[in-house]
């Protein structure tokens, strides 16, 4: 299996990090594997994007359009 190294990590964000897979009762390793597992499974913006675009039926909106409409809902949610 691959392995990953992450250095220079603050020592705050490893303090949250170590006390939230602490709470769900698993060793840091597991916690970020898990993490790490649904961060992949969740495509970014441009990807999700890419694939309206390359549908046939996509929606009849341009990137552009789409990316000002989830920066506007962002914007709101602030």
């Amino acid at each position: 299996m691959p392995n990953v190294l992450i250095r220079d990590l603050s020592p705050d964000v490893h303090a949250v990090l170590v006390a939230r897979a602490e709470r769900e009762g698993q060793s840091l390793q597991q916690y970020l594997s898990l993490e790490l597992a649904k961060l992949a499974g969740r495509p970014t913006v441009t990807e999700l994007l890419a694939e309206i675009d390359a549908r046939p039926d996509g929606l009849d909106l341009t990137s552009q359009e789409i990316e000002r409409a989830i920066r506007a809902g962002r914007e709101r949610r602030q």
